[in-house]
């Protein structure tokens, strides 16, 4: 479907032949405040602008000379409790990407107890050899997504498609949790399925440490968006935050699709109630730009790491400025936790008129979902509510996914639980 950009606006998209759809997708939950903000297009016209959006310097070596304070008054405004410190990507795969990159370095620097590398590591890693390329891994889990890039290829396990005829590393992939809803009637299921999680875990640690190829990290999702909608309890994930840190396994969360507020928090991984933060988290989509936070402690002792031509765009950062600001004046968090939990009372109660076809209600903020009996009935809903001018999306095997932009208010919600209503009336 090709989209009308000029005529788009707030929560809305146009195609190209003037049709208009409620759009709950957003890009795949990459648009903050919905089709040209006043707020962005503003900082777009703003002459002093015009040289960010037309010069676009290698970051790590020229940057602009209002760089540093670009990122103290966008990214590391809202920089997640513990971590201090930001790389800029370009990407979500690229952030997590190099976030492996530092968990590795970091691991390696600590083994050598700080000292430099010796000539045979300097020369044995140009030829893909121990001891200077050595055998690690990172521990994921089954349904996750975090980028297609090789590495990241390596701990996305969520569709074929995305792995099929590519090698991949031998690094563990642990089970995560399969909740059964509502939450409240299952919590001895729930609870089981937690022990099972966390027991395979460890069990992975432990293996691949004989195998002599060490877990250096784990990477894991505050809900796993592409793999259909899971969640986990605030509990499991503060138990597994311990379990790495008794390990010393280094923890990466990936808030590429739940950071920027969709959950109602800016960043999920606040729900969980944390002692000890992630060491690393990672994020892109509605924060315009990819990148990661990480601990004082993971930043590497030489230049030239992390790097590449570019780590970034400045454009983004003048950009997630501005959204950040419209975050703040209008109090978009407490607008995405009443819209959300409307929203999802809304497909409850959908749910209760249509047990056999509407399944499993589930959400935080307005990042919800649900799922269809199957993955033809999954796909025909979507089609369905797309000729009933709603743009959703599929993820998982048969769970269709809201994603909306932050600007989405109860107005907007009506529609959606109204279309979804008409759609399953008229297909199911």
């Amino acid at each position: 479907m090709f989209i009308d950009y000029e005529k788009s606006i707030g929560n809305y998209m146009y195609d190209v032949d003037g049709n208009i759809f409620l759009d709950v997708y957003t890009q795949i939950s990459s648009l903050p405040l919905g089709y040209n903000h006043p707020a962005m297009v503003k900082a777009v016209q703003n002459p002093e602008n015009v040289a960010t959006f037309v010069n676009r310097p290698a970051l790590g070596v020229l940057p602009p000379k209002n760089f540093v304070q670009r990122l103290k008054s966008a990214l590391l405004s809202v920089a997640p409790a513990g971590m201090r410190e930001v790389q800029t990507m370009s990407c979500g795969s690229c952030s997590n990407e190099n976030a492996f990159k530092a968990v590795f370095i970091s691991y390696v620097t600590r083994q050598r107890g700080g000292k430099p590398p010796t000539p045979e590591e300097l020369h044995t890693c140009k030829y893909n050899m121990p001891p200077g390329a050595p055998k690690l891994s990172v521990l994921s889990f089954d349904g996750g997504f975090h980028g297609r890039t090789f590495g990241a290829l390596s701990t996305t396990h969520s569709k074929s498609i995305h792995k099929l005829d590519i090698p991949s590393f031998d690094w563990p992939i642990a089970r995560f949790p399969e909740y059964k809803y509502p939450l409240e009637e299952f919590e001895s299921h729930n609870k089981q399925e937690d022990d099972k999680s966390l027991a395979h875990v460890e069990e992975l640690i432990d293996e691949y440490k004989k195998k002599g190829i060490p877990v250096a990290g784990l990477i894991i999702e505050p809900i796993q968006a592409e793999g259909g909608d899971r969640h986990a309890s605030d509990e499991y994930f503060r138990r597994l935050r311990s379990l790495a840190a008794k390990h010393k396994v280094l923890f990466i969360c990936d808030e590429v699709q739940t950071g920027c507020g969709p959950t109602g928090r800016f960043w999920a991984h606040e729900h969980w109630g944390l002692d000890n933060p992630p060491d690393v988290m990672t994020f892109s989509k509605k924060m315009l730009t990819g990148g990661y936070f990480y601990k004082p402690e993971l930043r590497p002792n030489e230049a030239y790491r992390i790097f590449n031509t570019w780590v970034g765009d400045p454009t983004k950062l003048l950009l997630i400025e501005e959204v950040l600001k419209v975050v703040n004046t209008e109090n978009l968090l407490e607008n995405v936790r009443t819209t959300g939990k409307y929203l999802l009372e809304g497909m409850r109660d959908i749910s209760k008129r249509y047990p056999a076809t509407f399944l499993n209600p589930r959400g935080r903020g307005t990042f919800c979902a649900a799922d269809l009996p199957t993955e033809p009935a999954r796909n025909k809903f979507v089609t369905k509510m797309h000729l009933h001018g709603v743009h959703c999306g599929g993820s998982g095997s048969n769970t269709v996914r809201v994603r909306t932009a932050l600007t989405f208010e109860k107005k907007h919600a009506d529609v959606l639980l109204d279309r979804i209503d008409k759609v399953l009336a008229e297909t199911f």
